[in-house]
């Protein structure tokens, strides 16, 4: 696998490259940077992993998809209707699955791969497993092909192709739990640890000493009478009697409380966390003092700008504009309160129409809204507002 050198200097004739980033472009083949094997592991055995990872896909999978007019910039597909997308994107993605489920597929390999791929037949949505899936690089059109399991080729133009943020590679991304790689190993090691030591019995090790030097026949027969009547793996300590002189000692001195971890699991939980994005406070189901604030930035910070890379994609693939509907999030309410007195003062300013301030706050469109409001400080006689300025002052005689 090849990965581009940003410092590696080459010469370029600027004219004749589409963007200055094709310099860097070859013929490469690009698969996942990391071994994924090593983050579904984690996802498997590791709670706190497993845990958070559940919470992002879930949270960002119930996300409606708000599709709005035709995306003023160019798409790659060409006359699909508009509630055809509406019907991909919030409903039915293809005949096999339903939305909720195609989301969370798409969601859990962006978080544990780094890169999400649809395929689009023309007609429907599929999940690709990103883990399969192989970008065929090219020095003339950036990618020449997708290539699943080996076998099946795809078009460039078939392919939905949404990335994490990398450093290293322009064709594909990083997966989120990256950066908490070397933390979540150090886990399953210290998981591995206590198993294979109470498995032992609880027992580290032990040596057998004797005052006398032993044959290699009878330290052999030894061992074998030993481990016939120590059994801790089976629950079995069938006294011994050791004569000869023979002595039993441990390798070394275990302190219990150490091998408890608690200290360094915890440590080690909150980088996992703060790698997904996920505030601790939301995996401690007893402290919900703070959970309010912290939700809310979570929402922010995590799940909307996933949310929105999978639209951005999504927009520049169909030619519509998509926006995620957060009405339902509660969460996120000041935000619609805010925009919603934001948008209030322009229609009242008579900047914008109600009917565009609808739209902007993801509401259907209502009839006799499309008329500018003028305020009534500028709006002119109450009587006759085609006069303009101020109504004129009346006695109580009316004169």
């Amino acid at each position: 696998m090849a990965w581009y050198n940003p410092f590696e200097k080459k010469p370029v004739d600027v004219e004749e490259k589409l963007n200055p980033a094709q310099q860097f472009y070859g013929n490469d083949i690009q698969t996942s940077r990391e071994p994924t094997f090593s983050y579904e592991r984690a996802y498997e055995e590791l709670e706190v992993v497993n845990r958070a990872v559940n919470i992002i896909v879930d949270d960002a999978a119930e996300i409606p998809t708000q599709v709005g007019g035709q995306h003023k910039g160019n798409s790659i597909i060409k006359g699909i209707k508009r509630s055809k997308v509406d019907l991909l994107l919030n409903q039915e993605p293809n005949p096999f699955q339903d939305i909720n489920t195609f989301k969370r597929n798409l969601i859990i390999d962006f978080i544990l791969d780094g890169n999400i791929f649809i395929y689009y037949d023309g007609a429907h949505l599929y999940h690709l497993p990103a883990d399969k899936m192989v970008i065929h690089a090219s020095s003339d059109t950036y990618i020449e092909k997708f290539t699943y399991n080996e076998k099946v080729n795809y078009k460039p133009s078939e392919i939905i192709h949404i990335k994490e943020n990398s450093f290293y590679s322009i064709y594909r991304g990083v997966p989120r739990l990256s950066p908490a790689l070397r933390t979540m190993q150090l886990m399953m090691k210290m998981r591995k640890f206590q198993d294979n030591f109470f498995k032992n019995g609880a027992v580290p090790g032990l040596v057998l000493k004797s005052p006398n030097t032993l044959s290699e026949k009878i330290k052999e027969r030894m061992m074998v009478s030993w481990q016939s009547r120590y059994q801790p793996e089976a629950g079995g300590r069938r006294p011994l009697i050791l004569d000869g002189g023979i002595e039993v000692d441990s390798i070394s001195n275990v302190n219990f409380k150490d091998l408890d971890f608690q200290n360094s699991i915890a440590d080690n939980e909150k980088i996992i966390l703060k790698a997904l994005g996920v505030p601790p406070i939301m995996m401690d189901s007893g402290n919900n003092a703070n959970i309010r604030p912290n939700m809310r930035m979570y929402y922010l910070e995590t799940i909307l700008p996933i949310v929105r890379k999978v639209n951005f994609a999504c927009e520049r693939y169909f030619g519509f504009e998509l926006k995620e509907d957060i009405s339902d999030i509660p969460a996120l309410q000041p935000e619609l309160r805010d925009a919603s007195a934001y948008y209030t003062s322009l229609v009242n300013g008579g900047i914008i129409t109600p009917a565009e301030a609808r739209e902007k706050l993801g509401f259907a469109f209502v009839d006799g809204t499309e008329e500018i409001r003028v305020p009534a400080n500028i709006a002119g006689s109450a009587t006759n507002p085609d006069e303009g300025g101020r109504p004129e002052e009346t006695n109580e005689d009316g004169e």
